[in-house]
């Protein structure tokens, strides 16, 4: 029996029938619609008092008989686009209009959204036969402010001849053409950015929001997007099933049309259910937040510690969305112990996914013991620890540079440093410090980022001195200071000694910097690319660790105290690529003091 799609409730048989039998009719190529389908559309919309469609192929089939409601027509999964790129879905939507109104905007975005060849509306009059016909069919390259879209009538109820095969076949090869020629800076493709916020909220403020469509735009540049409009909706609820509406949905398609974006992006992190419903949407990559951030961490994770700690995360992430996966992973296997009730393939691909954490998880505690291996080593050593903490992109592994003549990766993009580098700084009387550069911080880290990067940011715990980098340029680094002040309160390191540094000196004006330091008067106004304005930072840490020298001066130090053994859990200890934490004690070893004469 053929299959009718929709709103198929309550129909009378007789509607059913008709219904059925529009699955009979063939249209030719070079023609819009026949007199027989459209006959049959009439009747049928007439009996079931609903809008009816057929979607049509180019073999000229009807390949899906849809039924709506009055108003509208919501069309079946008609599966994904074809591969090559500039092609047109090769269907084409004729569907009546009860009430005589020319196409909506609800045929406009299916027809932008699923690629349609062409939509069409026979437009009835009240007695029930067509009064006009419209179409629209999607438009190559608009020009700006024009819609992706063109809408030709209304038409004569018996102007049928238009030749669909000619007009598809040109403006697929206009696509095509488009798209060779278009020159895409990121190398990830397009993107549209989306801030939806609630009115009464905080940060419903504009300088707020633009604050943080600013940082979006800037993980989404250093993603690989490029990024080609920001969207903003304040509404009195956020949607709970499309964050933001239907309406501003289809709005934001259309736009992503109009500009050939290939992503959007979501201001926020949502839930498995409302990526499942935006998705169902569109056959646009939707993204939030925290894949945003997780996608970055895993370009630049270099060392097997932060390979291991960007997968965690990605997995705790994707486990609660596995549920919201294609109806194929259902299907159930077979073989011994397989046949019957059985796993799901969704179901095992969820354990193995546990598994998989477990696995992670002991890997990575197995690093973290050779972490603390090598900061028992440093006190022994009795070399005082300065770490470099700060909100991402602040400078810090510049100034990490600056001070210690190194050549670690330094970038003007977010979280260029996911890997804790450690360098020797000397100063005047044989002393030294172990100068750190470690993760930048964020504004709403995700959480299982920051579970998994924890040990990492502990890293800090045992350091004598912490350097809060500040970039004194951005206008929201009392933002970014607030920030990183809430996650060291968090990793429980208020105890240590904290010494704030705006960096950026050269990017603010002489008034704005008497002004900083005005406002925190116990901190240092530095450029971390001119080493002269370095000269006090490092007055200031050696007179803040000079009594840490003097105590370590009557610590002795034994050149022959064994290291202590590191627990392998079974596996061999891997390597976490980090080769300057590793050799630290061997830089150091020629210059250990002796051991005391006379006792302790």
């Amino acid at each position: 029996m053929p299959e009718l799609h929709g709103n198929t409730s309550g129909l009378s048989p007789s509607a059913t029938r008709t219904l059925e039998h529009v699955y009979r009719r063939k249209v030719p190529l070079d023609r819009l619609a026949t007199p027989e389908l459209v006959r049959s559309l009439v009747e049928a919309s007439k009996l079931a008092g609903r809008q009816v469609g057929a979607l049509v192929h180019r073999s000229g089939q009807v390949d899906y008989v849809v039924v709506g409601d009055a108003q509208k027509l919501v069309l079946p999964d008609i599966g994904r686009l074809r591969a090559s790129e500039g092609r047109l879905r090769g269907l084409r939507l004729i569907h009546t209009h009860l009430f005589g109104e020319p196409l909506t905007k609800d045929d406009l975005v299916d027809l932008v959204r699923m690629r349609l060849d062409l939509v069409a509306a026979l437009q009835l009059s009240p007695e029930g036969e067509v009064r006009a016909i419209s179409y629209a069919h999607n438009v190559p390259a608009p020009r700006a402010g024009e819609p992706p879209y063109r809408v030709v009538g209304p038409l004569g109820p018996t102007q049928l001849d238009l030749d669909v095969g000619a007009l598809t076949a040109s403006l697929e090869a206009e696509f095509a053409r488009q798209a060779g020629a278009r020159i895409v800076t990121g190398k990830d493709g397009r993107a549209i950015l989306v801030h939806v916020g609630e009115k009464s909220s905080r940060e419903a403020a504009r300088d707020l929001i633009e604050e943080r469509m600013r940082e979006l735009s800037e993980l989404a540049r250093t993603a690989g997007l490029d990024v080609v409009d920001t969207i903003v909706q304040l509404r009195d609820h956020i949607d709970p099933r499309l964050v933001l509406g239907r309406g501003k949905l289809d709005d934001v398609l259309l736009r992503a049309a109009e500009l050939d974006a290939q992503t959007i992006v979501f201001d926020r992190n949502l839930s498995p259910s409302q990526a499942s419903a935006i998705a169902k949407h569109t056959d646009l990559k939707v993204i939030d937040r925290t894949q945003l951030i997780l996608d970055i961490f895993a370009q630049r994770a270099e060392s097997r510690d932060g390979k291991l700690q960007v997968e965690l995360a990605q997995l705790k992430y994707s486990l609660p969305r596995l549920a919201q996966k294609d109806d194929a992973l259902s299907r159930l296997t077979g073989g011994i112990g397989g046949r019957g009730p059985g796993e799901t393939k969704l179901e095992i691909g969820r354990r193995r996914a546990k598994e998989r954490v477990t696995h992670l998880e002991k890997q990575l505690r197995t690093l973290a013991k050779q972490r603390q291996q090598r900061r028992r080593r440093r006190t022994r050593l009795a070399v005082p620890v300065v770490s470099i903490i700060g909100y991402t992109n602040a400078g810090k592994s510049t100034l990490l540079n600056t001070l210690t003549d190194s050549a670690v990766l330094a970038e003007d993009k977010l979280f260029a440093t996911l890997d804790t580098r450690s360098r020797r700084l000397r100063f005047p009387e044989e002393r030294e410090v172990v100068l750190t550069d470690t993760v930048g911080f964020i504004r709403d880290l995700p959480p299982d980022l920051f579970s998994a990067f924890r040990a990492t940011f502990e890293e800090a715990a045992d350091a004598d001195l912490l350097l809060h980098v500040v970039d004194a340029a951005d206008p929201a680094h009392p933002q970014h200071i607030e920030t990183t002040d809430k996650l060291v309160a968090e990793l429980e390191l208020g105890a240590i000694p904290r010494l704030l540094v705006l960096n950026k000196a050269d990017r603010v004006s002489p008034a704005e910097g008497a002004t900083l330091i005005e406002r925190h008067p116990e901190a240092l106004l530095v450029s971390a690319t001119n080493r002269e304005t370095t000269r006090a930072l490092l007055d200031r840490i050696a007179a803040m660790l000079a009594e840490r020298w003097k105590a370590s001066e009557l610590v002795p130090t034994y050149d022959d105290e064994p290291d202590e053994p590191v627990a392998d859990d079974d596996e061999p200890a891997p390597d976490d690529g980090s080769q300057d934490q590793t050799t630290l004690a061997e830089m150091m070893a020629g210059r250990r003091r002796k051991k005391p004469k006379g006792g302790a």
